[in-house]
């Protein structure tokens, strides 16, 4: 399978692209942006004002094009040596005790299983279970990609590896059954989505760090919220495919369907294993990501036999790249963050809310607004590093439930994957497919309004996050 690097380089040759044929219009409101945020830097100095500064900084290098986590290293650095006293050496020792955190270990192990059960053929056998089953009805090859997603989502815990893997199988499966090529890409890109939510998911570990909260009860969370949602967008795919006459696959005998169950079981106890071995208490979070990677080689090597030891090589190199990214980009928020302690923000934003009288609904809808907008210019651990610090104690100050209010930020970051510019699943999916970014983004557009209604169920229905780690967390 090619890497997600890879998949991408043509798209990231038509993103520059489009950014060299943007309008004057366009570049002239990029100026003005950048002449604003300068002049907050200004601003900001005259008055002796580190918050002030701290975020002209950070939205002045993000204008320029800076990635996400230079932007928060250079605009962090920069404030707490023109404001403050604090020896800039001083900043690594601080940076290295943030760091030094037992879950956040589990980042990169989580990483490396993935790309371990990703390595051989286990989209293939997840496919082949859910076609199985689904594949019959209206829509059922794309129904069946979908639940294929959601499963293989709890494997990778990965949007665009997801993407990757099942896209590669199924958008050709279902052109030659005759559906149209923007309904494959549409539903395979939104499933896709559904790797940040399904545990085990990274996002989670991220805001469980940041915020202080258990792993295990978000990753317990996740679970009803990810069936939902992959049931929502299996709903449209069925609707469509019925008004458009698409043909299905033949219905599998209850043979076949056995035949594809147990082909795939090993494929699934990757989830099985995880989830309840951390509820049951053999093991924390961290610790069953470790456990993880043994079941991936263990199941790679010598069950399925696809995983060989010339892999391993790739596998390492590749899990070593996206641990340092995600561990450089969560150093410099938490750089950013001691900063929004020093100047105690998130306490001036929390009194100015109780002080308006703003209730938990308009809370939550600013909340989805904010992240919706956010999402279209940084990924979601940058997000999650950045705004949870921020958000969680007004959250928590309004009455919302730390572990709903996790989830409620989990689907933004779902929503913010497969929506433009910076939606990383449509750039995947236009690589693999050759369509235009336009023409992927269009194309996604009817899953996309049901991951939007499956987000207001989500933040105005507390029970759906937290019914299922109440229920279990209740029989201990």
């Amino acid at each position: 399978m090619n890497s997600i690097a890879q998949q991408m380089e043509p798209n990231r040759s038509e993103h520059l692209q489009l950014k060299k044929n943007q309008s004057p219009i366009k570049r002239g409101l990029s100026l003005f942006f950048i002449l604003l945020t300068v002049s907050g830097v200004i601003y900001s100095v005259m008055t002796n004002n580190m918050g002030i500064a701290v975020f002209s900084l950070l939205f002045t290098f993000l204008l320029l094009g800076l990635p996400i986590a230079i932007s928060l290293g250079l605009a962090s650095l920069a404030s707490i040596y023109y404001f403050t006293v604090d020896p800039l050496p001083n900043l690594a020792g601080k940076i290295f005790s943030n760091l030094d955190t037992f879950p956040l270990m589990a980042i990169p192990f989580f990483v490396l299983a993935g790309n371990i059960f990703t390595t051989g053929g286990v989209a293939r056998r997840l496919i082949n279970l859910t076609n199985a089953w689904v594949g019959h009805i209206p829509g059922g090859l794309s129904i069946a990609g979908i639940f294929a997603s959601a499963l293989f989502a709890a494997i990778s815990g990965s949007s665009p590896a997801t993407v990757v893997a099942i896209g590669s199988i199924m958008i050709p499966a279902m052109m030659k059954y005759g559906y149209r090529k923007e309904y494959a890409v549409g539903s395979i890109s939104t499933a896709g989505s559904l790797g940040i939510l399904i545990p085990p998911s990274i996002p989670m570990i991220v805001y469980a760090v940041t915020v202080n909260q258990s792993v295990g009860k978000l990753f317990l969370a996740g679970i009803v919220p990810g069936i939902m949602l992959a049931s929502l967008l299996a709903i449209v795919s069925y609707f469509i495919a019925k008004k458009n006459h698409y043909k299905s696959s033949k219905k599998a005998s209850f043979g076949e369907r056995m035949k594809a169950l147990k082909e795939a079981i090993w494929s699934l106890t990757l989830p099985i294993v995880v989830i309840g071995g951390i509820y049951a208490g053999i093991f924390t979070p961290t610790e069953s990501a470790a456990v993880a990677v043994f079941i991936g080689i263990i199941v790679g090597l010598f069950i399925h036999r696809d995983l060989k030891l010339k892999h391993f090589p790739k596998i390492l190199v590749d899990s070593a790249k996206t641990t340092a990214m995600l561990f450089f980009i969560i150093s410099m928020a938490m750089l950013f963050a001691h900063i929004l302690t020093l100047e105690r923000i998130p306490h001036e934003i929390t009194q100015w809310f109780v002080n308006w009288n703003v209730g938990p609904v308009m809370f939550l809808l600013f909340v989805n607004i904010l992240l919706f907008l956010a999402g279209q210019f940084m990924e979601p651990t940058a997000i999650i590093t950045i705004l949870a610090p921020i958000l969680f104690p007004i959250a928590i100050t309004l009455g919302i439930d730390p572990i709903h209010f996790g989830i409620i930020m989990v689907v933004n970051m779902e929503v913010g994957m497969i929506t433009p510019p910076v939606g990383l699943n449509l750039y995947v999916a236009s690589g693999l497919t050759g369509m235009s970014l336009v023409d992927v983004t269009r194309a996604t557009i009817p899953w996309l309004i049901a991951v939007i209604i499956g987000l207001a169920l989500v933040t105005y229905v507390p029970g759906i996050s937290l019914w299922l780690p109440d229920f279990l967390y209740s029989l201990k």
